[in-house]
């Protein structure tokens, strides 16, 4: 099976997730889950949290005031989202944009999981704590967490079933919105994705 025939698989499952809390919610309000987008070769898959009210009107990833954040971090880099790939842990919307529960990450993680195996990156760039939390507790960097805050910018060896891949904890965009002089924190550590 190829690799968009695997990925429309992970999006026909997200879709008819029952056992998700948040699947009646995406019923009720007609909304969508966000599975990701960009390049299925991608070497670099960022991976966010879930997505928020932009995200789920329209299915896409990163499309709202911290998408325009990140297109302009992508671009500081020379990157195009159509190089890159990508997605949330949870793929439907947690209720008024709070953080994803522990459950929500447990039901939703294991898509995550394959969409890596999918891709097979060479980096993967987490954006913000939970993504950061929940991909160094995957590869087995347990040891390394701290708050996001002493993590970012970091980059952790570590191996796939596929080979080796760099893990970088990132600040999530948003946070330029709110916090002006995390902007530059994020423009140096998007610059290790270049090398």
């Amino acid at each position: 099976m190829d690799k968009t025939e695997q990925m429309r698989q992970i999006k026909e499952e997200v879709l008819n997730l029952k056992k998700s809390p948040l699947y009646a919610e995406r019923v009720k309000n007609k909304v969508f889950p966000v599975i990701g987008a960009g390049s299925h070769n991608a070497r670099i898959m960022f991976v966010g949290e879930a997505p928020g009210k932009n995200e789920a009107k329209t299915g896409q990833p990163f499309c709202g005031a911290s998408g325009r954040v990140l297109d302009e971090l992508l671009e500081s880099i020379s990157l195009k989202r159509e190089d890159i790939y990508i997605t949330n842990i949870v793929k439907d919307r947690p209720t008024q944009n709070r953080d994803p529960s522990p459950e929500e990450i447990e039901i939703y993680g294991p898509f995550l999981d394959r969409q890596i195996e999918i891709i097979q990156p060479q980096i993967i760039a987490t954006l913000g704590r939970y993504s950061a939390e929940y991909i160094m507790k995957k590869f087995d960097l347990d040891f390394y967490i701290e708050p996001i805050g002493k993590m970012h910018g970091k980059v952790f060896e570590a191996t796939a079933s596929y080979g080796s891949v760099k893990i970088v904890p990132l600040f999530h965009p948003a946070v330029a919105l709110y916090n002006s002089h995390t902007r530059a924190d994020l423009k140096k550590d998007f610059a290790i994705l270049k090398g």
